[in-house]
């Protein structure tokens, strides 16, 4: 993955609430994620993903199955204004990422 980032990655600060009720081997990957939604967040080199919608509308997520359990980790890509970036807003198991991210949600 030598590609030159594309978008700046930036996390909400509850995203550490997030990360310490994640397994380690899921906050490990975490600049994994970083690097590729940096470089691709449409197409996330395969990774599965999805648009979201309702409350979300305009959000995306990463589907990550980790032993059995689904866990998203939900973002928002900027391209405007200068310089592109892309938002973490939560990364947790399916149900209490969307609802922690329609908590976090910029411009509430």
């Amino acid at each position: 993955m030598g590609s030159k980032p594309n978008y700046i990655v930036q996390r909400v600060p509850e995203i550490s609430e997030d990360l310490s009720e994640l397994p380690i081997e899921l906050q490990e990957n975490l600049p994994i994620y970083q690097q590729i939604l940096a470089i691709a967040p449409y197409q996330l080199f395969g990774l599965a993903s999805h648009n979201l919608t309702g409350k979300l509308k305009g959000y995306r997520a990463i589907e990550i199955d980790y032993q059995g359990i689904a866990y998203r980790l939900v973002y928002k890509i900027h391209e405007k204004p200068a310089p592109k970036r892309v938002v973490i807003l939560s990364f947790a198991e399916h149900d209490p990422a969307y609802e922690k991210a329609k908590k976090r949600k910029l411009g509430k």
